[in-house]
């Protein structure tokens, strides 16, 4: 099965700057999730098997359940680190941009990247890529950027010689961001790429537990809260959303990752077309984190754009509002009514 992506002419680039770069940056994006983590601790690992000295950066603290990944001990924090991660912007031979669109995605890590001189590249799969790079690698129809890694690793013939330390975390992006392949995932090529992946000795069912089975009880009784007390449904437009505020994430003793999946579950309603997730930031007053979540043709990426300030894929996408959770639910009902033909 044919599965190369880049061009001739992309990949003797890729080839080039990888060939000529000893430190390698590989950042990612805000509040980093299986893919962003998955993708870079991957391509970490092909770049330190090439003789690479491979660092990966996140803006900020990414979930408890993605902590057992292999190698996640290397990883970097720049709101813990800022000094070191600027110097590393500052004095690597390349930049790798994972698995976001724009530099504000990075949010307070993206002055520093936008400012450093050091060449990247883009490695994405989101709409309208807008980093400034010497070569961009996008993708928008991919499952995620973990399955753009394998098929540049596997490209440029590097597959063969990685193990389970390149496997691991590459399979979990790709299963996180569609949902348990249960979205974004009918395309032949997904099951090859799992194919050759499991003959690296990885354990999916292993990896799936990880991940879904490693919640504290507080987490579900949160949940069981969420559906039971929160939820509001607008069942003529086949549309729902809920609210997580600052003082019931302290009751049930929050930690960063327990809201995950939580907007997917209002789609198990029958009939349900769309599923919102309003969530207080946990220090910041006035900001609410968006996710949005969707089924069949019921265009996410537009409802993030037009009112949450946000974009992202069809079936799931994010955003964020400054304002107060009471405002943030009007907006959300004024959504869902601006959407009423797509969605009845």
């Amino acid at each position: 099965m044919n599965i190369d992506i880049l061009t001739a002419d992309q990949l003797a680039q890729l080839s080039q700057l990888i060939s000529t770069a000893h430190t390698i940056v590989v950042c990612t994006h805000v509040n980093a999730d299986g893919d962003a983590i998955g993708s870079s601790l991957a391509w970490a690992d092909y770049l330190r098997n090439q003789g690479k000295d491979p660092v990966v950066v996140v803006p900020n603290q990414y979930p408890d359940f993605l902590q057992w990944l292999p190698n996640t001990e290397k990883v970097v924090r720049y709101d813990k680190h800022k000094e070191q991660v600027e110097l590393l912007m500052k004095t690597a031979d390349l930049i790798c941009c994972l698995d976001f669109n724009t530099p504000s995605r990075t949010e307070e890590l993206a002055p520093v990247l936008t400012s450093t001189t050091v060449p990247k590249v883009l490695i994405d799969h989101h709409l309208k890529p807008d980093v400034e790079s010497v070569l961009t690698i996008s993708f928008p129809e991919m499952s995620s950027t973990s399955e753009l890694i394998f098929r540049i690793v596997w490209q440029m013939g590097g597959f063969e010689t990685l193990g389970r330390q390149f496997a691991v975390p590459l399979y979990c992006g790709m299963m996180t961001d569609t949902g348990g392949f249960t979205f974004n995932s009918s395309r032949p090529e997904i099951f090859f790429i799992i194919s050759q992946l499991l003959t690296k000795g990885i354990d999916k069912d292993k990896i799936y537990r990880n991940v879904y089975h490693n919640y504290s009880e507080d987490r579900l009784r949160l949940m069981g809260y969420m559906m039971y007390q929160k939820l509001r449904t607008d069942p003529s437009r086949h549309a729902s959303y809920f609210t997580i505020t600052r003082s019931e994430m302290r009751r049930f003793h929050f930690i960063k990752g327990d809201a995950e999946g939580l907007v997917n579950m209002p789609l198990q309603i029958k009939g349900a077309k769309l599923s919102i997730s309003l969530r207080e930031d946990t220090e910041k007053d006035n900001l609410i984190w968006v996710s949005l979540r969707s089924v069949d043709d019921f265009p996410c990426n537009l409802m993030a754009e037009q009112f949450f300030n946000g974009g992202g894929h069809l079936n799931a996408s994010g955003g964020r509002l400054n304002c107060t959770m009471d405002e943030a639910e009007k907006i959300t009902q004024q959504a869902i009514r601006a959407f009423t033909d797509k969605l009845k």
